[in-house]
């Protein structure tokens, strides 16, 4: 016999059975959620996963609510912000399995309290179309510390990246690990702009420097093993790879080189995978070290991945 689709009242009933977050304040399960112990200032961000389009089809539904979840605290990563809570809502099939729709709500919740942020609220409704995500993060911002920007990044700053990219597909793209703690340490000590990697690094490098109105010097590509292994071995193909596949979700960070003389020892004893990749200089656009090591090239503005293109 077939599986029953689901049923919005099971789940709500469902819903109301699991523990009252410590975050809440009062009366658990309303449209919405009282918190208590936010210090400091609100940050708000919101990301989606889309079946089909983020996720194959079929995909485990706690593999895409750990996808979601991780996707919206990588972008609170990318403020300096630590997280406080998750909102889920949820545009479902009418013949997506209940089971699976449980999935997926329990491990937005899991991948947000792992990281201080318990899924709080949110909303149900059915569609015609693929299932989809959509995780409202909620965190708090130091006082008395300024918001790093895409728009900060300043000529003779050094530009860091906290891990190897390219590959994601191969498993990663499922299970972003938001670099909270690095983006929270870097807010604290000056640095000028933070952005998450999530379309490519050479996308969003260039979006850096357009927003900023400077060039970027890419000087090193650091390439994931997971790259390689997509390439064959090909050290070209896999570069090209670490420039262009995206959802790594790994923090750029542009900072004044005596920041970086100052914590540099202690962040790349905190964070091994943290590496110095380039420059920001006077000028406009993307630059690029040849692979052979010579002179840098501006890049062709190809790869990465836009909806819609």
């Amino acid at each position: 016999m077939a599986a029953m689709g689901w049923n919005e009242a099971e789940l709500l009933r469902w819903l109301a059975r699991r523990p009252k977050p410590a975050r809440v304040r009062g009366s658990w399960g309303h449209d919405a959620a009282v918190l208590h112990g936010l210090r400091g200032d609100p940050v708000v961000c919101a990301d989606q996963v889309v079946e089909g389009v983020h996720a194959e089809r079929g995909t485990a539904g706690r593999r895409l609510g750990r996808k979601a979840a991780g996707r919206a605290l990588s972008d609170l990563a990318a403020t300096g912000a630590l997280p406080v809570a998750l909102l889920l809502c949820v545009a479902a099939p009418l013949d997506e399995r209940a089971a699976r729709l449980r999935a997926v709500i329990a491990a937005v919740d899991a991948k947000g309290r792992a990281h201080g942020a318990p899924l709080v609220g949110g909303d149900l409704a059915s569609t015609r179309g693929p299932l989809r995500l959509a995780v409202t993060a909620l965190g708090r911002f130091p006082p008395r510390t300024r918001p790093p920007g895409r728009d900060r990044a300043r000529p003779g700053d050094l530009v860091l990246l906290s891990g190897p990219t390219g590959g994601s597909r191969r498993g990663r793209h499922l299970e972003p690990r938001p670099r909270l703690a690095l983006g929270h340490f870097l807010a604290l000590h000056g640095v000028h702009a933070l952005m998450d990697v999530s379309d490519g690094l050479a996308l969003d490098l260039a979006r850096l420097a357009r927003a900023s109105g400077v060039r970027i010097d890419l000087e090193r590509v650091p390439v994931h093993r997971d790259a390689l292994w997509m390439a064959g071995g090909d050290a070209r193909r896999a570069r090209r790879r670490a420039l262009d596949d995206g959802e790594d979700h790994e923090l750029l960070a542009t900072l004044p080189p005596a920041t970086w003389s100052a914590h540099g020892a202690r962040l790349r004893r905190r964070f091994p995978g943290l590496e110095l990749i380039g420059r920001v200089r006077r000028g406009r656009g993307l630059w690029l070290a040849r692979e052979d090591g010579g002179r840098l090239e501006p890049w062709s503005g190809k790869g990465g991945f836009v909806h819609g293109a």
